[in-house]
């Protein structure tokens, strides 16, 4: 099951992920994941009440702990931003990096109910929500979003987009809408961006993407037709790249980079 609030920490090693703010606490000499008894972390004591269980990292039992707003009490601590974390971590620690957060803003976010304002209880047996006045339950939210790697011959699109970092392209991407199909949505986000049509369209891969709550599925594609025209809005600036041409792409742990290195590999 993916997380269970009736796992509480019992007194002994395990991994632990605290967040503060909208980052994580990491101690000298440690990783962001601190290895301690419940016990030894006397500087967020008063939050052990609220741990959630996130898996399991190194073959050892992982909690998430939420400072929320408040900063850490301790002289070693300092906060690491969760992009740097998560490109800084290895497979296995990226997807509990991405739970534990994913986990902490349905938390933060489902105080109240969003039905007749009632504040909402924890579920024992599951990662859940429940408002005993309405009878209303919330689980964890999960935003679908496709992402594709286009083909042109021997080149490949890639797009500078409004909330890209300075001079980094990649692929494009957006949310699936209401009544779509992935497929619908991969076809739409292409002709909205860069207004050109595609082909011989299939799945990839996919991968969690904690910011906040998106659920990256990957496709490959070729050109159809069509000239690239960029929308503005979303998109800034869109071309076509050769191997040994491309701007500053996404790193290879991310679903972006290896659709890059995937597509310009066939």
């Amino acid at each position: 099951m993916f997380a269970m609030p009736t796992d509480k920490p019992i007194n002994k090693p395990a991994y632990w992920l605290i967040l503060s703010q909208n980052k994580l606490v990491r101690l000298e000499n440690q990783s962001t994941f601190i290895l301690a008894r419940h016990s030894e972390l006397e500087f967020v004591s008063q939050y052990l009440n609220n741990a959630v269980r996130v898996g399991q990292y190194q073959q050892t039992d992982c909690y998430m702990l939420d400072m929320e707003q408040q900063a850490p009490d301790h002289s070693n601590a300092e906060l690491i931003g969760l992009r740097d974390a998560l490109m800084s971590e290895n497979d296995d620690a990226f997807n509990i990096i991405a739970r534990a957060w994913q986990v902490a803003v349905f938390l933060r976010t489902h105080r109240y109910c969003g039905q007749c304002g009632s504040q909402m209880q924890r579920v024992d047996r599951e990662l859940a929500t429940h408002c005993h006045r309405c009878q209303h339950r919330c689980y964890p939210r999960i935003s679908p979003c496709i992402i594709v790697a286009i083909k042109k011959q021997q080149q490949i699109l890639l797009a500078r987009g409004r909330h890209h970092k300075q001079g980094m392209y990649s692929t494009l991407a957006g949310f699936v809408e209401s009544g779509e199909s992935l497929e619908q949505a991969v076809h739409r986000e292409v002709m909205e961006e860069v207004g050109i049509k595609i082909k011989n369209l299939r799945y990839f891969d996919s991968q969690p993407w904690p910011f906040p709550h998106s659920l990256m599925m990957g496709f490959l594609a070729e050109h159809d037709s069509g000239e690239i025209n960029v929308d503005g809005e979303e998109i800034l600036e869109a071309d076509w790249y050769a191997a040994d041409s491309l701007p500053v792409t996404p790193p290879e742990f991310s679903i972006a980079g290896r659709l890059i290195k995937a597509a310009l590999r066939k």
